[in-house]
């Protein structure tokens, strides 16, 4: 398994990948550390997750710096990842117990019937590199703490990420085999899949990839939980404080060098502030630093690797063959690494890539609209339905327009984020089930009826 630096091209790093054996012996492991690992005290394994945010904090420089080298995030966005993951982590510390706490139901004089919360076993987790920490540790947090154990499959490209997980827990004080991290081809996943020591299966990632562990997972009849693409609206209204709209709309694109889900994708702006929303659109992607990602000045980095920057180069070419118009950007920049550029299309094309597919990198698409009414059509003209956002000065019509929008997350004057106190996931292809707050937590317990006369 070969690491290859993004923002140079440079092979930094080898690892071993795991054989069908390793595999074998891993599942054996997660199997008794589940046996001892349910019995321990609540509270215990909350305070397990205390000590894990600790050392996320006293290790931010050294897990944001491997972040950057592997997967090219701008340095101080991954200084944030790190912190995020402390915070899920305190997070599931501090509610764990609330949230799994027994329900009582009315019940018949004489009896007592209640809801509990029980682990199911070891969980699979098919993690992506765009996060490579704060995706696994808003998986690994809540199923920890509720008694289950890990096992991650994460992308090939951040394996030094995947093993930095594994020694936070380990070094946390959490048993050795309670998070386990496999270094294997995706070939070997649908096997893992099938084990039946294996209770449950999490993906982040792809459609095709979630596809398949989806129909592994259905075939086996093992709960899953999938959170895929997204090409979530920005729907800018006519009363919109353009000003802080343009800045977030500039942030929303770009952040994580345009490698988000949730990032804002497909822009929908009413015809009243189009040209101004749309000059600084552009203007502000123009402004932002392209370069090395370990330079605290850095606003984008490269795309995660060459192949990922030429399948959007791809989109973006084929865009503007059937009619789009480059504002700014739309060329890969002539350096070392997988540099793209911030990139504006306008006139953007119904059956194009820009207006149909999810573009994985820093390339915002724009629509103009007439009326309020079709900027909420043009916002569900998606197969994807991760997130959106609504920007308008009037609050009561935001939320209005908030709960017309097709989504699993819709935030009014505000770029959209996941946080561990609410519920995350999307619909449509944007996949199923729910992760983070209480949502999160009880995806991967099973929810005992308990009637006692």
């Amino acid at each position: 398994m070969n690491v290859v630096n993004p923002a140079t091209g440079e092979t930094v790093e080898t690892y071993e990948t795991d054989e069908a054996a390793d595999v074998e012996d891993a599942l054996d492991h997660a199997e008794a550390a589940f046996d001892s690992w349910r019995e321990r005290p609540q509270r215990e394994r909350e305070e397990l997750l205390v000590s894990a945010a600790e050392i996320l904090r006293e290790r931010q420089s050294e897990y944001a710096e491997l972040i950057t080298r592997e997967m090219g995030k701008p340095i101080t966005q991954a200084e944030s990842e790190i912190e995020k993951c402390a915070w899920v982590c305190e997070h599931y510390a501090e509610y764990a117990s609330a949230y799994l706490e027994d329900e009582y139901h009315p019940s018949p004089a004489g009896t007592e019937v209640k809801t509990s919360y029980e682990p199911l076993g070891p969980v699979l987790a098919v993690m992506p590199w765009n996060f490579p920490f704060w995706q696994v540790f808003r998986f690994a947090a809540p199923n920890l703490v509720a008694g289950n154990v890990g096992l991650l499959k994460h992308a090939s490209n951040v394996p030094g990420c995947a093993l930095a997980i594994e020694e936070v827990f380990r070094d946390a004080g959490f048993p050795d085999d309670a998070f386990q991290t496999l270094l294997v081809s995706s070939d070997l996943v649908e096997g893992v899949i099938d084990d039946e020591r294996v209770k449950a299966t999490t993906l982040t990632g792809s459609g095709p990839a979630g596809s398949a562990v989806a129909a592994a997972s259905g075939e086996r009849i093992k709960k899953s939980v999938l959170e895929l693409g997204g090409s979530d609206p920005f729907v800018v209204l006519d009363d919109a404080d353009l000003e802080m709209t343009i800045e977030e709309g500039v942030w929303a694109r770009n952040q994580n060098s345009g490698q988000s889900c949730i990032a804002a994708k497909r822009f929908v702006v009413h015809d009243d502030v189009y040209d101004e929303f749309v000059s600084g659109l552009v203007e502000g992607a123009a402004s932002l630093t392209v370069g090395d990602p370990t330079d605290p000045d850095t606003d984008v980095g490269p795309q995660a690797s060459a192949d990922l920057m030429a399948e959007l180069h791809e989109q973006v070419e084929r865009s503007v063959e059937a009619g789009a118009t480059v504002e700014t950007g739309g060329e890969p920049l002539d350096r070392d690494g997988a540099f793209y550029p911030p990139t504006v299309l306008t006139d953007v094309p119904d059956d194009s890539p820009a207006a149909r597919d999810e573009l994985f990198g820093p390339v915002a698409a724009v629509f103009r609209v007439d009326e309020e009414e079709e900027a909420i059509a043009r916002a569900n003209d998606t197969r994807f339905g991760l997130g959106g956002s609504v920007w308008t000065t009037d609050r009561e019509r935001g939320e209005r327009l908030a709960h017309e929008i097709e989504a699993g997350c819709v935030y009014v004057n505000r770029v959209v984020a996941s946080d561990p106190r609410v519920p995350f996931g999307g619909v449509g292809i944007s996949g199923f089930g729910r992760e983070l707050s209480e949502a999160g937590i009880k995806e991967f317990v099973n929810r005992k009826t308990v009637w006692v006369e």
